[in-house]
């Protein structure tokens, strides 16, 4: 081939590369193929139950057989979810996981859709997504059948439907985009409860917002709680909005108990019996626990002091395991980024920086108030995932447009450290049953 035709060819490459910053539906689709991909490598491993799927998986096999409760102390979505999984592909590790998977591969795209909608940028949202992809905590929770995978999912897509709802070009579809939004945090909540704080900071947020266009418009105050010439949610009046946000949640939270009214035993018969169990399932979360070995404390998780074996046994010829562990890089460098949005904010009154810099921080506050007399690094995962928001809104704030490369290099440098772990992440084969000793980089590790 001659300079001048892979000269010619290099060009066609990066116009094909180019033609992709306006094409964010196309952009989303390879992302998604690339990230299910690899989410499904070697799914099955470990062959057997890990961790807290001993809690899920009996769950989820009850609700296929409509046996009875079990695992009252959570709502019912997530084990549905799971138990879908087990109806299309079997009681086995790729049955037990395959809703996981494609719960992770959509918070990946969640968080692309967000920042793109928040930044308006391409690479922006490709780095979050990146990201998020790297940060190992969605990759283990993507591939085990636990909760927290569907309640940040649903999570992250209520935020991206109020986003969307926030730029919507008239009422109708301001309306109908705050009900998907109001949906997805019902089903946030039908997860796990840790998804009701949510509910309460998004209709903060709103009037929040309303006030200061009021302020910006030096409008009276009272004027945000009209729908009409608003510069966002434009047609939606506060309170009417708020009070549509608390019904729909609370009717999709309900009906996601549909199946419970049709067990063999210990069957709800009645509205009371369901209002009954959401007592019960408070007094269960709400209970004194005994010490657990991997219990952590909310100011740890962001310091990464305890992360979580969900597996170390042998297992098909090997000794295996899965660490529970953020991507230093992107865990210990997020706070950075958080820290830099904070600074962002006060320095240059940027709003975006701001934005993600708070939702960090309400994530980990939530557990500050939550009444759980024990906790676990798991329950970081929203959190994790907003570092993954706040990192590239950092970059793209303090690059002011000159291209120098920082999120690619980071990106980069993060997708090394997360080969460097993957062996403790997918169940690799490790050397013999010390092999696990090359990661623990902190004796609170072990």
């Amino acid at each position: 081939m001659t300079a001048t035709k892979r000269s010619a060819n290099q060009r066609a490459m990066l116009d094909r590369l180019k033609a992709l910053q306006d094409r964010p539906w196309l952009v989303a689709l390879l992302l998604a193929i690339a990230v299910q991909a690899l989410f499904l490598v070697h799914l099955d491993q470990p062959s057997v139950i890990m961790f807290d799927e001993v809690h899920y998986l009996p769950a989820a096999q009850a609700l296929l057989d409509l046996s009875g409760p079990r695992n009252v102390e959570h709502p019912m979505l997530g084990k549905e979810l799971i138990a879908a999984g087990m109806a299309l592909f079997g009681d086995n590790p790729f049955g037990w996981r395959i809703a996981s998977t494609l719960a992770g591969t959509a918070t990946v795209l969640g968080v692309f859709a967000f920042l793109w909608l928040l930044a308006g940028n391409m690479r922006t949202a490709l780095v979050g997504a990146v990201l998020t992809t790297l940060n190992q905590t969605v990759y283990v929770q993507a591939r085990t059948g636990m909760l927290d995978i569907f309640l940040g999912a649903f999570l992250v897509w209520a935020l991206v439907a109020f986003l969307w709802a926030m730029k919507a070009p008239g009422r109708g579809a301001s309306w109908r985009r705050w009900i998907a939004g109001s949906v997805l945090l019902g089903l946030t909540t039908a997860v796990k409860w840790a998804g009701v704080p949510y509910i309460v900071l998004a209709a903060l947020a709103f009037l929040v917002i309303r006030a200061r266009d009021a302020r910006l418009a030096k409008r009276p105050l009272l004027s945000a709680l009209s729908g009409g010439d608003q510069p966002h949610w434009p047609g939606l009046p506060a309170i009417p909005a708020i009070l549509a946000m608390g019904v729909v949640s609370v009717v999709t939270y309900f009906v996601t108990f549909a199946p419970a009214f049709f067990y063999t035993t210990d069957p709800l018969t009645s509205l009371s019996g369901l209002f009954a169990q959401q007592l019960h399932m408070w007094q269960m979360q709400t209970q004194i626990l005994p010490h657990h070995t991997y219990q952590s404390s909310w100011w740890s998780w962001p310091l990464m002091l305890r992360p979580i074996w969900y597996f170390y046994e042998w297992d098909r010829g090997a000794q295996r395991g899965v660490l529970l562990i953020g991507n230093p890089l992107i865990m210990w460098g997020g706070l950075v980024a958080v820290a830099a949005c904070y600074w962002a904010w006060f320095r240059d009154k940027a709003i975006r920086p701001l934005a993600v810099a708070l939702l960090w921080t309400a994530s980990l506050a939530i557990y500050v108030v939550i009444p759980k007399s024990i906790g676990f690094y798991y329950y970081y995962h929203p959190s994790s995932i907003f570092l993954c928001m706040a990192l590239p809104i950092a970059f793209q704030h303090f690059d002011r447009g000159r291209n120098r490369g920082w999120e690619e290099w980071f990106a980069a440098l993060s997708l090394l450290v997360f080969g460097y772990f993957y062996p403790i992440l997918s169940a690799a084969p490790l050397a013999d049953s010390q092999g696990f000793t090359h990661w623990m980089w902190i004796g609170s590790w072990r």
